[in-house]
């Protein structure tokens, strides 16, 4: 199996994971999270075993989990339970215990994801290549004129995250969830991480936002955050989808439509055209 940032071999027992980016300390993430997590939340996550050097990049030897990855479905009611059990679990890791690892702030976090969505919005783009570019532009302009107006929230390192929760990146044994792909995990916190997760390309027909929430159990001011970091998120991937980034191209035509439609909505924009096609890939 081959991704855009590593590559994974399997045995009976282990799981290989040799990296084809590591710019951003993405082993050491991984090894961190993997580390602290088989200490304090031991079945969460698959045990790290060993590093290694494959043909010059670095490599993360790990237990072989159980089960398969969700997404081809939306969750069950058993699925969403266990996953929020799940999280919780990842939340509840002595926040100490990450910090001991020097693990920082995970990628594209709370501190940091605000001003880069401000230097991305800027642009230029050419939109010819939309389908609706008119209806893009203007998601654009209510995005970046969110992001100039709407006051920052002070950003919380609190709990270990793991960044990236597309579905492939949750196994299900028929009883329990589990997760791996933690290179971009690293200290964040509840609210941003499911606002992150809800919003994902990928998951939008597989995880409910508001069931979920709650089987996290997000206190109300939580809840807020969320909304707030949710707004971001969607932004985050207008951008994604934009022409001449790859979200654009794998997938199909009218994703960036019903990106911008679904952006507009949540900033109180409501928008006025109807786009063609859904998204399946990222």
């Amino acid at each position: 199996m081959t991704t855009h940032t590593h590559e994974l071999t399997f045995t009976a027992t282990e799981a290989r994971k040799r990296y084809r980016t590591w710019s951003d300390r993405e082993p050491d993430r991984e090894w961190a999270c993997l580390t602290v997590l088989a200490e304090h939340a031991p079945g969460l996550a698959p045990r790290p075993l060993r590093r290694e050097r494959l043909d010059s990049a670095p490599t993360i030897v790990m237990e072989r989990l159980a089960g398969e990855p969700l997404g081809a479905t939306p969750l069950n009611g058993a699925q969403t339970t266990s996953l929020g059990r799940a999280l919780r679990r990842l939340y509840s890791v002595p926040l100490h215990a990450a910090q001991a690892l020097d693990l920082g702030e995970r990628r594209l976090g709370p501190s940091s994801l605000r001003t880069e969505l401000r230097q991305w919005a800027t642009g230029p783009y050419d939109l010819k290549e939309c389908q609706h570019p008119k209806l893009v532009e203007r998601a654009l302009r209510a995005s970046r004129q969110w992001l100039a107006d709407t006051p920052q929230v002070p950003a919380q390192l609190s709990v270990l995250g793991i960044a990236d929760l597309n579905p492939a990146n949750v196994l299900w044994d028929d009883s329990v969830c589990r997760l791996v792909d933690f290179e971009d995990g690293g200290l964040s916190e509840p609210a941003f991480e499911l606002a992150d997760h809800v919003e994902h390309l990928a998951g939008r027909d597989v995880y409910d936002a508001d069931t979920l929430v709650e089987a996290v159990g997000l206190t109300k001011d939580e809840k807020e955050r969320f909304a707030h970091w949710r707004c971001h998120w969607a932004i985050f991937w207008l951008l994604m989808l934009l022409p001449g980034n790859g979200s654009f191209l794998r997938n199909p035509v009218g994703t960036t439509e019903a990106q911008a439609e679904r952006v507009l909505r949540m900033l109180g924009d409501e928008p006025t055209q109807t786009p063609v096609g859904t998204a399946e890939t990222v």
